[in-house]
C-alpha cells in the first residue's frame, strides 16, 4: 500500500487510552525513587512531594488537554508546535527542535527502562553483572539482557492496535498486583512493628528543607510523566475531543492516589532511606522488595522483584508505543526523513518508525544513563513542555476563533502554575547549571542543523519576503 494513502485508524477508547497512559506512568521510577524521594526530602515531606509532583502534572496535562482536544494527531506536541507557533513560521522550527531533542531523550528513555529492568534480573541471575569482554568493562551481560528486552518489546508492538491493547490490558494486571504488593506488604511491615510511626529526624532550615523538597519532586514529576502519551496517538483516538482531556486527568488522578498511597506505606520501613542513595539501583530495589521479604518471607520479596521487572516491562511497552508516533507524524509533514513516513499495509502502523526508535534505544542499553537521564528531563522541560505552557496562553490571543473542544478551566492559571512548578524543580536542586547547560547544547545544535537544512529547502526564516512576514 502506497504510504501516502495509507491512513491511521481510531480505534482507541476512553478505557484503553488511560490503560497507555497508566502503563507509562507506572514503571520501573516509584519502586526505585520511594526511598531516593524519602531520602532528599524527608520522612515527613516525601508525601508532599508526590502531592506537588501530581499537582503539577494536573496544571500540566490540562494544557495537554485542551491542545489534544483541539489537535488530535499523531505526534503529540510535534503537532501542536507546529500549529501554535505557524506551520510556515517559527513552528516548523520548533516542530523539528522537539523531533530533535526526542531523537536523544525517547531512545534514551526506552533504554533507561530497559536498564532497570535488567538490573532486577540481576537479583535472580547474579552472573548478569559480570563483564563479557574484558577490553569494555563498562559493558555487563545486563546491557545486552536490556538491549534484548528492547528488540523483544519492538516485536511485540509490531502487530495491531487491536492486539497490542490486549497486550497491554494483561501488562496492567501484572502493574495493579505490583503496586497491590508494595503497598499491602508495607503496612503488614509497619503492623508488625509496632505500628505507623515516623522515626524522630531533625529539624532543617527552610532552604534545606526547600531544596529537599524541590529534589523530591523533581523525582516525583519524572515518575508522573506519561500522562500526556495519549496524545501521541492523537490520529488513532475515538472521539478524541472528549477520550484525550478525560483520559489525562483521571491517569494523573490514579496514579497519584497509587503513589501517595505507596509513600505512607514504605515510610515507617524504608529508616535507611538515606544511606542508600549512593547505591546501585539493585540495592535501592533491593529496599522495595526487602519489605515483602520481611512481611512475608524470601518468596515474597522475589515475587516483588518478578512484579517490578514485569511492570518495567509494560511501561516500556507503552513509551515505545507512544514516541513511535512521533517520527512518523513529522516524516508526514516533511519536516523528517521520508522513509520514516510508511504505514504498515495490513496493521496499519507506523513500523518503519517503531523500527527505528527501538533499535536506536536497543544501541543506547550498552551506555549508563543515570546522569544522562536527568539532564534530558532538565531538555524536555525547557525545548517542549515551556513551549506548550506558553503556546496555549499565545494561541488564546492569536486564535481566539479556534475550535476548543476542551478548554483549560481557570484559566490561565493552570499553565501559569506548570510553569511556576517546572521552574521550582529546575532552580532549586543542586547542580541545576550543568543540566541547563546540556539543553542549551541540543538546543543550539538542533537549531543549526535545522538552519542549514531549512536554506536549502527555502523554508523559514528563508522564505520570500512575500511570505512570512508575521512573528511567529
Amino acid at each position: 500500500m502506497n504510504i501516502q494513502t495509507a491512513t491511521l485508524e481510531r480505534r482507541i477508547g476512553l478505557r484503553s487510552a488511560v490503560l497507555f497512559n497508566m502503563l507509562e506512568m507506572i514503571g520501573v521510577g516509584p519502586f526505585i525513587t520511594l526511598p531516593l524521594v524519602i531520602a532528599a526530602a524527608g520522612f515527613r515531606l516525601s508525601v508532599w512531594a508526590w502531592v506537588l509532583g501530581a499537582a503539577i502534572a494536573v496544571a500540566d496535562g490540562l494544557v495537554w488537554a485542551e491542545l489534544g482536544a483541539a489537535f488530535p494527531r499523531a505526534g503529540g506536541s510535534y503537532a501542536f508546535l507546529r500549529e501554535i507557533y505557524g506551520p510556515d513560521r517559527a513552528g516548523n522550527w520548533l516542530s523539528f527542535l522537539f523531533v530533535w531533542q526526542l531523537s536523544f531523550s525517547a531512545p534514551l528513555s526506552i533504554a533507561s527502562g530497559c536498564i532497570g529492568l535488567s538490573s532486577f534480573m540481576g537479583m535472580f541471575w547474579p552472573g548478569l553483572d559480570g563483564t563479557p569482554i574484558a577490553a569494555l568493562p563498562m559493558v555487563h551481560y545486563s546491557n545486552f539482557a536490556a538491549a534484548a528486552a528492547c528488540l523483544t518489546m519492538t516485536w511485540l508492538l509490531y502487530r495491531n492496535l487491536k492486539t497490542v491493547t490486549w497486550m497491554a490490558w494483561v501488562m496492567f494486571a501484572g502493574v495493579l498486583v505490583s503496586i497491590a504488593g508494595v503497598i499491602v506488604s508495607g503496612f503488614a511491615h509497619a503492623g508488625a512493628t509496632g505500628g505507623f510511626h515516623l522515626p524522630a529526624t531533625p529539624a532543617l532550615s527552610a532552604h534545606l528543607a526547600i531544596a529537599g523538597l524541590a529534589q523530591g519532586t523533581l523525582l516525583t514529576t519524572y515518575c508522573y510523566w506519561g500522562y500526556y502519551n495519549i496524545t501521541f496517538l492523537g490520529g488513532e483516538v475515538k472521539r478524541p475531543e472528549k477520550t484525550i482531556p478525560r483520559a489525562i486527568l483521571l491517569s494523573v488522578l490514579f496514579v497519584a492516589a497509587f503513589y501517595v498511597t505507596m509513600d505512607l506505606a514504605v515510610l515507617p520501613s524504608l529508616r535507611d532511606a538515606a544511606a542508600n542513595t549512593a547505591e546501585s539501583a539493585l540495592v535501592r530495589v533491593r529496599l522495595v522488595a526487602e519489605i515483602a521479604h520481611s512481611s512475608f518471607g524470601a518468596w515474597a520479596g522475589y515475587l516483588m522483584a518478578a512484579l517490578i521487572i514485569w511492570t518495567a516491562f509494560a511501561s516500556v511497552f507503552s513509551l515505545l508505543l507512544g514516541y513511535s508516533r512521533v517520527p512518523y507524524a513529522a516524516a508526514r509533514d516533511g519536516n523528517y526523513f521520508s522513509y520514516l513516513a510508511a504505514i504498515h499495509p495490513k496493521h496499519h502502523i507506523p513500523h518503519r518508525s517503531l523500527v527505528a526508535l527501538g533499535v536506536v534505544g536497543a544501541c543506547f542499553c550498552f551506555f549508563s544513563l543515570a546522569q544522562v537521564i536527568t539532564m534530558l528531563v532538565i531538555t524536555r522541560i525547557l525545548l517542549q513542555f515551556f513551549l506548550q505552557q506558553a503556546g496555549v496562553m499565545l494561541l488564546r490571543v492569536q486564535r481566539p476563533e479556534l475550535e476548543r473542544p476542551f478548554r483549560i478551566p481557570l484559566y490561565p492559571l493552570p499553565p501559569l502554575a506548570a510553569i511556576a512548578g517546572f521552574v521550582f524543580i529546575l532552580l532549586n536542586r543542586s547542580h541545576a547549571l550543568g543540566g541547563l547547560a546540556v539543553a542549551a547544547l541540543i538546543g543550539i545544535s538542533g537549531t543549526g542543523i535545522y538552519l542549514i537544512r531549512a536554506r536549502r529547502l527555502a523554508q523559514w526564516p528563508f522564505l520570500p519576503c512575500h511570505q512570512g512576514n508575521a512573528p511567529f
